[in-house]
């Protein structure tokens, strides 16, 4: 009984011990639990971008390095900073965007086609619709896409544009030279009523001709002639092509004021695709300009709707004028009604293709991103071959071409209204003797 009685104790006691133990080890657990979520990082749910049909085509990261497009996504980040620097850290959103799929592959398999991502030279192109501004697709041999380059002859619409508002007509026009010397500093003047005439300044024309010839709105557009858009923008005014660009939707890259000289219509503004490509919209658009976006909506993950952002729209330009530069810029390669112009810059620094159809507008630069000094597009390789000169109608056109046939397929055609002659036929102002 007494070997009993003792047994019975020690149990006791050791399961007094155990007890104790664990309760001490359930104490120390808890503790430590607390303090582990206490210190555990929260998480976000990352926001993604979705294009114009719902579906999701990447992440809204830092680098935009996990999706298929990241120039596209760059955009997207730019405005969303624009609209709110918080919406990038929030996380857990939807971007709802303009994204066209099939544009957008057929403009990045244009691009890399033709421009591999190891070549120096960049080529970006932006598709925009023409009466809504919505960016259909923005693609860039690398990078971001987002930088700056001389516009070239691609900014002549806009003397276009300011010439036919003026009373100009197609047949109106001047005597062919090889060369253009501004005859005095008031042969320019600029919005702010400087003059800004460089007499000490030649500009050449590397398509010349003879000097008896005489081109007119049509020749000279087809042409695009350089000493043909300088008489002409010192006839017409350089604050009255300044005010046309305007008008349509030009701006500079850098944010800074348009600069106003005498080779404006030559296209010496650095500006960028997206830009450009929506002035063009513009005259698509029969002068309906619209701010181009790539967002339409920002949603939480809730469904809440955090921003609605519709076209922001407004009749810039008389659409009798509008469908008049059409008529000066129509062109073939399409297989539809197109316009366009391929860009030719003196110095070689940068090229460019830029057009439309009624129902797309589209833009594909080609420059260096570098520091100056920027070199030349001359004995430059480029897509697998070396070039000696590169211009509009070299790598810039030719990518224009093949993105805009396939981003098109399938597409109901949409014919150009004819351009009103009674209106802009003939000659009024500046006929040949």
């Amino acid at each position: 009984m007494k070997r009993l009685l003792l047994v019975l104790t020690v149990v006791v006691v050791a399961a007094a011990v155990w007890g104790g133990v664990l309760l001490l080890s359930a104490t120390a657990d808890e503790g430590q639990g607390r303090q582990r979520l206490a210190v555990a990082p929260s998480v976000v749910r990352e926001s993604v971008i979705v294009d114009g049909g719902g579906q999701v085509v990447g992440k809204l990261d830092a680098d935009c390095a996990t999706g298929r497009f990241p120039a596209f996504c760059h955009r997207v980040r730019a405005e969303l900073t624009a609209l709110d620097p918080r919406l990038l850290t929030r996380g857990g959103l939807v971007v709802a965007t303009t994204l066209d799929p099939r544009a957008q592959q057929a403009a990045q398999r244009a691009v890399e086609a033709r421009v591999r991502p190891g070549d120096t030279p960049v080529a970006v192109e932006a598709m925009v619709a023409p009466g809504s501004g919505e960016i259909r697709a923005l693609a860039a041999s690398k990078g971001d896409g987002a930088h700056g380059l001389s516009q070239g002859s691609t900014a002549m619409a806009y003397t276009l544009a300011a010439a036919l508002s003026g009373g100009f007509r197609y047949d109106d026009g001047f005597p062919r030279s090889r060369s253009y010397q501004a005859s005095g500093q008031e042969s320019f003047t600029n919005c702010k009523g400087q003059n800004v005439g460089d007499p000490a300044f030649t500009f050449t024309d590397p398509v010349g001709g003879s000097g008896g010839a005489f081109t007119t709105l049509r020749s000279g557009a087809r042409a695009t002639q350089n000493t043909f858009f300088m008489r002409l923008e010192e006839r017409i005014g350089l604050c009255a092509t300044v005010r046309a660009a305007q008008r349509l939707g030009l701006s500079r890259f850098d944010g800074m004021p348009l600069v106003e000289y005498e080779a404006f219509t030559l296209g010496a503004n650095e500006t960028d695709t997206v830009t450009v490509a929506a002035t063009y919209a513009t005259l698509a658009a029969h002068g309906l300009r619209c701010a181009p976006r790539a967002v339409k909506e920002v949603r939480d993950d809730s469904g809440k709707v955090l921003h609605a952002l519709g076209p922001r729209c407004e009749q810039a330009l008389d659409a009798a004028v509008a469908d008049a530069v059409t008529g000066l810029l129509r062109t073939d390669g399409l297989g539809r009604d197109a316009a366009g112009l391929a860009s030719r810059i003196p110095d070689y620094k940068s090229t460019w293709y830029a057009g439309y159809t009624p129902d797309l507008a589209a833009a594909v630069s080609l420059g260096f991103t570098g520091v100056p000094p920027t070199p030349a597009l001359t004995d430059v390789p480029i897509g697998g071959r070396r070039h000696d000169v590169v211009d509009g109608t070299t790598i810039p056109g030719p990518i224009w071409r093949a993105s805009m046939t396939e981003a098109l397929r399938g597409v109901p055609e949409t014919r150009f209204p004819e351009p009103d002659t009674a209106r802009f036929g003939g000659c009024r102002l500046a006929c040949p003797k």
